[in-house]
């Protein structure tokens, strides 16, 4: 092609061009390492000498004459996409409906319900670290390294002596060393344990309950869950104790509530029995008294331990704790309304 044909051509098609992408492909055909216009400057060594320079000085000028025709076609390209792109995705504010508002999800409302039902008892709601030391989540509870109770927790282990605590227990340690009866206080708060199905979780949520003083009882214990079991399940809700063992207390009793469901009349919920099972608790061991320095003689305590995901579980009649991590938008937005 000759140099007038090239710019008749060009100027053509560069007249067509509607897109970034296609002016870019045109200039690469003209001005590439294979194109049209370097296609001409390579021929220039099969001219005769005295005419390279003026074929020269033609083609450089048609490639400058380019180059300001590219610059140009971008520049109106880019404005012409930057519109389109104003009007297609441009946002009607005048709009009037609303978005979906947000909730709080079901096992932080369990969560706010127990400690507000435990302060207007008295309580004091604290928070401890979820990396725990061992000493505090197992040895100052009476459980030392060889104890047979370490096998009941699948634990989550950073080092030989630091690791995701598997209890808000631990809580009850620190409290007791830095602080001397009475004591009145609740702990919410993550746990971890190496441990998943429909019923357990590797991180879940529990509360702690710890009372110390003088003349402390079982009854005092047995009275504060069924306050929480009545408002928080309804009044009509029964507590049962029922014999069991915890290391950091004695006597442990496992903590069983009419069931929400048939209201102890016994349904496949309950498996026929009319109870179901909420949480562990006990008369804080002498041991863990005297571990933190508090007179065991003088002072007695109860502590209990609050599954939340287990509570939501039987309040909203959840069969299995793994839709609460989920995040499916059509189990969370049942809640919180």
């Amino acid at each position: 092609m000759t140099i007038a044909e090239i710019k008749s051509t060009f100027d053509a098609e560069i007249s067509k061009c509607v897109r970034l992408a296609e002016l870019q492909e045109l200039k690469v055909k003209y001005l590439g390492k294979s194109g049209a216009l370097t296609a001409l400057l390579k021929s220039i060594r099969d001219l005769p000498a005295e005419e390279r320079p003026t074929f020269g000085a033609q083609v450089n000028e048609l490639r400058k004459q380019m180059e300001e025709r590219f610059a140009s076609k971008t520049d109106e390209l880019k404005k012409e996409e930057m519109q389109r792109r104003l009007t297609e995705e441009k946002v009607d504010i005048s709009l009037t409906s609303c978005p979906s508002r947000g909730a709080l999800h079901p096992v932080t409302l369990i969560e706010n319900q127990i400690c507000e039902l435990m302060v207007a008892m008295g309580f004091e709601v604290l928070s401890g670290p979820e990396i725990e030391t061992d000493y505090y989540n197992f040895q100052a509870l009476n459980i030392p390294y060889d104890h047979p109770a370490r096998d009941m927790q699948d634990t989550f282990y950073i080092t030989d002596s630091i690791l995701l605590r598997t209890q808000t227990s631990a809580m009850q340690a620190r409290i007791m060393e830095k602080r001397k009866p009475p004591l009145k206080i609740v702990c919410p708060g993550k746990v971890f344990r190496s441990d998943s199905d429909a019923s357990h979780s590797p991180v879940f949520h529990q509360i702690e309950g710890l009372v110390v003083d003088k003349n402390i009882t079982l009854c005092d214990l047995k009275g504060t869950l069924e306050y929480i079991a009545s408002h928080l399940f309804g009044e009509q809700t029964k507590v049962r104790f029922r014999p069991s063992y915890f290391p950091f207390t004695e006597p442990s009793v496992e903590v069983d509530l009419t069931c929400s469901n048939c209201g102890g009349k016994g349904c496949a919920l309950c498996k026929e029995t009319g109870w179901i099972e909420l949480l562990g608790a006990g008369m804080v061991n002498p041991v863990v008294l005297e571990n933190c320095g508090i007179d065991s003689d003088k002072y007695t305590g109860f502590a209990f331990g609050i599954g939340v995901e287990r509570a939501a579980m039987i309040k909203y009649g959840i069969p299995d704790i793994r839709l609460f991590y989920e995040n499916d938008q059509r189990f969370l937005k049942q809640f919180g309304k």
